[in-house]
């Protein structure tokens, strides 16, 4: 069952969903985890709308955008990146949302969301071999990658949280924590053959929290160590940065699914 893609020819593969994993795919994944994190704080309290109806809003966006994401029949870079920014923004209103108002505070929050991602990443191996996102051409594999990706992104919002205000290093600190976090990765990445998969894992889950403390650096008051600059300024500023960057920059579909096993 988990070999299905690898047993036919590759004319008969469909085609990878997902973008090919380069430099270009980590700028956009960062900038697109600020966003989430300005454009979340934007409705939840800016707009005062709480983070339960900030929940339900961009929850509801989200699996809109899942749908039509499985339903399209090939890679489209601006509806795949508008689905990655709806998941770090419903990230980071869920995180908010199982910290503060279900009172378990930023370590229970995390734990609470780490077991999440691992029980659907065992899942999403169980059924079928792998979890590469090489594999990512079909709507199950699909519908599995972005239940992992919603929930590595409410991972990293509660870490960034975690980190930033619990351990005293604040937004500053946060972020360089995770830009060296990240570093490391990438030296081991050159360094080591420490399984890809992993690795892309790791990163991704650690671009979530070092975007999260980034946004909140930009728009906490100034007492809080923040920049206190405009939420909804912020988002449009970053906005227009992923924007430039899906007209300015190329991409393409990852490698084909059976191409990618074989390399591997």
């Amino acid at each position: 069952m988990g070999n299905e893609p690898e047993n036919m020819n590759a004319a008969e593969q469909p085609a990878s969903k997902v973008p090919e994993v380069t430099l270009i795919f980590w700028i956009m994944k960062i900038a697109a985890t600020t966003l989430g994190e300005t454009g979340g704080d934007t409705v939840t309290m800016t707009l005062s709308l709480g983070y339960l109806v900030g929940t339900l809003i961009f929850f509801s966006l989200l699996v809109i955008l899942v749908v039509l994401q499985i339903a399209a029949k090939k890679f489209h870079p601006v509806l795949y990146w508008a689905t990655i920014v709806a998941s770090t923004t419903a990230g980071t209103v869920l995180a908010d949302f199982a910290d503060r108002s279900l009172g378990v505070g930023y370590a229970g929050g995390s734990s609470i969301l780490l077991v999440c991602l691992m029980i659907v990443l065992a899942a999403w191996y169980w059924s079928l071999g792998s979890i590469s996102v090489a594999t990512v051409a079909t709507p199950r594999a699909e519908a599995f990658y972005w239940t992992a990706i919603t929930f590595s992104q409410t991972l990293g919002t509660a870490v960034g949280d975690w980190i930033a205000d619990d351990t005293g290093l604040g937004y500053v600190g946060g972020a360089l924590l995770f830009a060296a976090a990240l570093a490391v990765l990438v030296g081991v990445y050159y360094w080591t053959n420490i399984s890809r998969v992993f690795l892309f894992w790791a990163a991704f889950i650690l671009t979530r929290p070092l975007g999260a403390t980034v946004g909140d650096f930009l728009d906490k008051p100034v007492s809080d160590g923040g920049l206190a600059l405009s939420r909804p300024m912020a988002s449009a500023v970053i906005g227009a940065f992923i924007i430039a960057c899906l007209l300015i920059l190329p991409q393409r579909a990852g490698q084909h699914p059976a191409t990618s096993e074989r390399a591997s």
